[in-house]
């Protein structure tokens, strides 16, 4: 699992069986505390928790899961968000997303 900012919406005319009704989300992992960007952007699946861009969220990247949550063996992701994110909390210190 790792906290991203979402940074986009994905647009498909044609998607898999096991896609259908759910939100394509461009994604950028960031550093919990500081928020700054820790890598490119991924693809990720909105898992039914509504976020958008904006939004700082926990995706789970690890396909058996991300189809869990879904409850769909047969979907063809691997990275799902499972979360919005209001605030993160550590021994370092804490930053307040909503």
């Amino acid at each position: 699992m790792f906290l991203a900012e979402v940074v986009g919406n994905v647009w498909a005319t044609r998607k898999h069986a096991g896609l259908k009704n759910r939100r394509l989300l461009l994604v950028r992992p960031i550093e919990p505390l500081s928020g700054a960007p820790l890598g490119d952007a991924q693809l990720a699946l909105d898992g039914g928790v509504q976020s958008g861009p904006g939004d700082v969220v926990l995706v789970l990247d690890e396909g058996g899961s991300a189809r869990s949550i879904l409850k769909d063996e047969t979907a063809p992701v691997r990275a799902v968000v499972c979360g919005v994110v209001d605030r993160v909390a550590s021994g370092a210190g804490a930053r307040k997303y909503a």
